[in-house]
């Protein structure tokens, strides 16, 4: 049974949630700002969390921040402004996705299994002596093990980082225009979605490159998309 950590100083919206998540079946664990969040955090094993941005004490831009440090995990942000600074904001800080309220309850659960997959695919081995690798130049990706080096040294990519980098590394020289990324991605139409892949993008490109304002593997193709560059 996953656990799923729930921060919002709203408390009718954690209850609700809470209600929903139980529901799928899923243990629902629960935080009303952020300093409680990272309280939580250090004593019991968290598979997703869902935050809010404005909270007292510490909020959820903060708190992601702190967590980033340690924690892996799949971070939904909950937000109730809807202006593209606000999204671009919680991404940066390295949540995965974000949520604004108000908020259908379903595609909320919706996006909570689809960063669990991913989550769980990425943490997965395979045993056996096979393993799927991907190499360009000095950049290696093993599938089997979801582990990406470059130059030898092991890099940290969230899932939804992984898997953009994948895609682009399994398909060496072909472009992705910005929809076709978001749509492998996350399997979902893609509406308004530029600044979501593009912030992607350059954590990908801080994590894999030298230089990322010099990129020696993932190019943009102006006007056109992103490709990973045969070397």
């Amino acid at each position: 049974m996953s656990k799923i950590l729930v921060c919002d100083d709203d408390r009718e919206i954690v209850e609700a949630i809470d209600i929903y998540l139980t529901q799928e079946g899923y243990e629902v664990l629960k935080a009303y700002d952020g300093e409680e969040a990272l309280k939580v955090l250090q004593s019991a094993k968290v598979d997703l969390l869902i935050i809010d941005v404005m909270m007292p004490r510490l909020d959820g831009i903060r708190a992601t921040l702190k967590i980033r440090e340690q924690n892996n995990m799949p971070i939904i942000i909950l937000s109730a402004k809807s202006e593209d600074a606000d999204k671009i904001l919680g991404l940066n800080v390295g949540a995965d996705d974000y949520v604004t309220k108000p908020f259908n309850p379903l595609e909320l659960v919706a996006r909570v299994k689809s960063q669990l997959r991913r989550y769980t695919q990425l943490g997965s081995t395979v045993s056996g002596e096979s393993q799927a690798v991907y190499e360009v130049g000095g950049l290696s990706i093993n599938d089997d093990l979801k582990e990406v080096t470059v130059d030898g040294e092991q890099v940290k990519l969230t899932p939804i980082e992984y898997n953009i980098l994948l895609l682009l590394v399994k398909n060496q020289g072909k472009v992705f225009s910005i929809d076709q990324i978001y749509e492998n991605i996350w399997n979902e139409d893609a509406i308004g979605v530029d600044n979501t892949v593009a912030v992607h993008i350059r954590h990908i490109r801080e994590k894999i490159e030298i230089n990322p304002k010099e990129p020696r593997y993932l190019k943009v193709v102006w006007g056109v998309g992103y490709k990973v560059e045969k070397l």
